[in-house]
C-alpha cells in the first residue's frame, strides 16, 4: 500500500530543529528517489547554504558555522549516494566562494546579501517542501500490516 507524503518536508523541518537547537534529526535516505529537478533544487539549496555560511562568517568570525551546520544536516538528512553528495558539497563550496569575494568584509551591504540569500534558500527549501512523493508504508501505523509469523510457533518444544 502507498501514500502520498510530503518527502521534501524532511528539510525544512530538518533546518527548523536545528534553529530552535533540537536534535539532528536522521529520516529517511531522499535523495535517490528525487528526480533530476528536484535533485538541482538540493544543488541550488547547498550554494545559497554556502553563500549564506560565508556571508554570516564575514561579520561573526570564522568560527560561526551556523550555514555549515545546515549544510551538514541536510546532507546527513538526504543520505546521498557518493557522486551527488559530492556535488552537493562542490555547490556549497562555490556559494562559500562566491561570498567570500563578493564581500570580503563586514557591511550593510553583506548583511543584506546574507539576509537575501537565506530567504532564497528558504523558497528553495519550501519548493522542495511542496513535493509529494508516493512511499510504501511501513511499520504499525498500517491497518492492512500482517502481524510476523513467529518461526517458532509450529514447531514443536524439544523434550
Amino acid at each position: 500500500m502507498t501514500r502520498s507524503v510530503r518527502a521534501g518536508l524532511v528539510i525544512p523541518l530538518v533546518i527548523a530543529g536545528l534553529l530552535a537547537g533540537g536534535p539532528l534529526f536522521t529520516g529517511t535516505a531522499l535523495a535517490q528517489e528525487r528526480s533530476p529537478v528536484e535533485r538541482q533544487t538540493l544543488v541550488d539549496l547547498a550554494y545559497m547554504l554556502g553563500r549564506s555560511h560565508a556571508l554570516r562568517q564575514v561579520c561573526a568570525g570564522a568560527g560561526d558555522y551556523y550555514w555549515r551546520e545546515k549544510m551538514m544536516a541536510l546532507s546527513a538528512t538526504e543520505a546521498p549516494e557518493a557522486d551527488f553528495d559530492s556535488r552537493l558539497k562542490n555547490a556549497f563550496n562555490a556559494g562559500f566562494a562566491s561570498g567570500q569575494t563578493e564581500f570580503p568584509t563586514c557591511t550593510a551591504d553583506s548583511r543584506r546579501a546574507e539576509a537575501a540569500a537565506a530567504q532564497k534558500g528558504q523558497g528553495l527549501a519550501a519548493q522542495l517542501a511542496s513535493i509529494s512523493h508516493p512511499v510504501k508504508r511501513l511499520g504499525s501505523d498500517d491497518p492492512n500490516a500482517q502481524p510476523p509469523a513467529d518461526p517458532d510457533a509450529d514447531t514443536p518444544a524439544p523434550k
